[in-house]
């Protein structure tokens, strides 16, 4: 985006901040054309301590959002907004997995500490407050970022991570009823990218 003459580094960051919108997740790196280095961190930092800004991590801000309607003060960004919103600073492809797939899809009540992304950019954890963060684990296998369908992306995720020989009847049976929400068309691209027991239990039940 082009630079406003006449303007302060501190002015282009707030109006641009304004323009995004309340909700907003950001980086330092997404206003580098408003003004030197410098100029940017020492602007973060009186946003951050004037309460403009919100810390949610080591270099991760937040344009705190608040919920009017109820009264029920800042509406904070789940865990996937935040990974997402790395994902695409670093213009990588991410993926959940492990429990926090489980939990998405409500097969498991329990929230992990750490939501894990398979990734293909760099491994790193990013820790996020009260204990909890994000790990991101990196794969080079291309089948695991070339769902068409993010429900049945989950679905593979969450059988891996549960296993074989331990889904239980009622897994098979929540997993049979998330299946009537695929498409036929993604659904037949998807399951040549599932391990050939997930395939098979697959099929049976679609």
């Amino acid at each position: 985006m082009a630079q406003v003459k006449g303007q302060s580094t501190e002015s282009k960051i707030e109006r641009r901040l304004r323009g995004g919108g309340r909700g907003s997740i950001v980086f330092q790196q997404d206003y580098a054309d408003c003004g030197t280095p410098s100029a940017i961190k020492s602007t973060f930092h009186r946003l951050y301590t004037d309460g403009v800004l919100m810390r949610l991590a080591h270099g991760i801000y937040y344009y705190p959002k608040e919920d009017k309607a109820f009264g029920l003060g800042v509406v904070y960004p789940s865990i996937e907004d935040i990974a997402q919103a790395i994902a695409k600073r670093d213009r990588v492809k991410i993926v959940p997995t492990g429990a926090y797939a489980l939990h998405k899809l409500g097969l498991s009540t329990q929230i992990p500490m750490n939501a894990v992304f398979l990734t293909t950019g760099v491994p790193r954890r990013i820790k996020i407050g009260n204990g909890h963060g994000i790990l991101f684990k990196h794969s080079s296998a291309g089948k695991n970022f070339a769902f068409k369908s993010e429900l049945m992306m989950l679905i593979v995720a969450a059988m891996r991570t549960i296993g074989e020989k331990n889904m239980t009847d009622n897994e098979r049976a929540k997993i049979s009823e998330f299946l009537c929400n695929v498409n036929d068309a993604e659904f037949n691209h998807d399951i040549k990218l599932a391990p050939a027991w997930v395939r098979k239990i697959l099929i049976t039940r679609q």
